[in-house]
């Protein structure tokens, strides 16, 4: 086996291991930040190799170019928006913006090229890069509502940093568990099996920025109601 494939491979194993276990842990954390220190610097090695296979060894570059560039977009924007940088932050988030809507652009031309295709686009289905349109076009229109309005604050905060580091967990679980399920035994190559995991990411995901964004929402909106909860909530 080739070495970059060997640490593509340790490094998706190593993303998913500590993705997972920032996943559950108490948010804020020893854990929860020790599982995301590593799960950021495994991911961005899972990208920058995913990358360079796809490019040099053609490695369905339609698909794993997006996927790498927005992977580790993802990580990146997730990262600085609980970890804000010192310098050059408007350079950072014009760059990834730019890497974000050019990727949900590209993607979903090569979707919609599929659909008229029958489905497909060099044997890939139409599904994925209509994902990775949806996430590009979502992610750049944040980006755009940051740098008009200045750093993310209090719940939205909090939100772009959840959203963007599951999915980019959801990303890598995709693609171990569904895009590798030839790998597996026989006896667990049983796709509602190994959608499990894949799915958890994107319930676990919802259930966090539920009580991030909505729960608050309402719970801020009980208190400015009734003069007798803001009372009791100071």
């Amino acid at each position: 086996m080739k070495p970059i494939y060997l640490v593509h491979i340790v490094a998706g194993v190593l993303g998913l291991i500590f993705g997972y276990s920032a996943l559950f842990a108490a948010k804020g954390g020893r854990l929860h930040r020790r599982s995301g220190t590593g799960f950021v610097y495994a991911m961005l090695t899972v990208a920058v190799f995913g990358l360079v296979m796809a490019v040099s060894g053609g490695v369905a570059p339609a698909i794993n170019v997006p996927a790498a560039l927005l992977t580790a977009y993802l990580i990146i924007t997730g990262l600085v928006t609980v970890r804000p940088i010192a310098t050059g932050s408007r350079a950072l988030h014009v760059g990834a913006m730019l890497v974000a809507l050019s990727v949900g652009l590209v993607s979903l031309s090569f979707g919609f090229e599929a659909v008229a295709n029958g489905g497909m686009r060099n044997g890939m289905p139409a599904f994925p890069f209509f994902m990775f349109g949806a996430v590009g076009m979502l992610g750049s229109m944040g980006d755009v509502r940051v740098m008009r309005a200045g750093p993310a604050k209090g719940a939205f905060r909090l939100a772009r940093h959840l959203w963007r580091m599951c999915f980019a967990l959801f990303i890598a679980a995709l693609s171990f568990f569904i895009g590798q399920s030839d790998e597996f035994p026989k006896a667990f190559r049983v796709m509602p099996l190994l959608a499990l995991p894949v799915l958890t990411v994107l319930v676990t995901m919802f259930y966090w920025l539920w009580r991030v964004r909505i729960r608050r929402s309402l719970r801020g909106l009980v208190v400015a109601r009734s003069p007798e909860a803001a009372i009791e909530t100071t």
